[in-house]
C-alpha cells in the first residue's frame, strides 16, 4: 500500500499529544517518474516536488523549520524492499509550529505539487534527543 497523506484522525492525535519543545519529521518519499497533475500538466514528479520545496520554503523558514538532516538512500539492508528517492529529518520549533504550516493557506495551495509528485511515503515524528555513546543509549 503507498501512502501520500494523513487521514483528520492522526492528524488530531499528532496535533493533541503536544509537548514543549522542537520536534523532528523524518521524511521518507518515494517520487512517480511523471507527475500526476489534473491539469495534465507534463512534468516529472522530481520537478513537481521541487515546485512543492520552493512554494512552502518561505513558509517553512518562517516558522523557524529547517532541515537538519539529509541523506541518499543507497540500499535496504532490513526492511521491504522500498526505494526512498528523499530521505531527510526537517524540525518544527514546536508541534504548533507543524500545524500552523499544514494550516496556511498558501502551503495548503502547494500541496497539489506535493501530492501529484509523490508516488508513496513515510512521515515519521521523533522526539530530538541527545546522542549516546552507543546504541542502546
Amino acid at each position: 500500500m503507498d501512502y501520500v497523506g494523513f487521514d483528520k484522525e492522526t492528524f488530531r492525535a499528532f496535533r493533541d499529544s503536544a509537548r514543549e519543545g522542537p520536534i523532528h519529521m523524518l521524511n521518507l518519499v518515494r517520487l512517480r517518474d511523471k507527475a500526476q497533475y489534473e491539469d495534465g500538466r507534463d512534468v516529472s514528479g522530481a520537478e513537481a516536488y521541487a515546485t512543492y520545496g520552493g512554494e512552502t520554503a518561505p513558509i517553512f523558514d518562517a516558522l523557524g523549520g529547517c532541515i537538519v538532516w539529509r541523506g541518499k538512500m543507497e540500499m535496504m539492508l532490513i526492511g521491504p524492499d522500498k526505494i526512498w528517492d528523499l530521505c531527510f529529518i526537517a524540525e518544527y520549533p514546536s508541534v504548533q509550529a507543524f500545524v500552523s504550516m499544514i494550516s496556511n493557506p498558501d502551503y495548503r495551495k502547494a500541496m497539489v505539487h506535493r501530492q501529484a509528485a509523490v508516488q508513496d511515503s513515510r512521515l515519521i515524528r521523533l522526539e530530538p534527543q541527545d546522542v549516546g555513546a552507543n546504541f542502546g543509549e
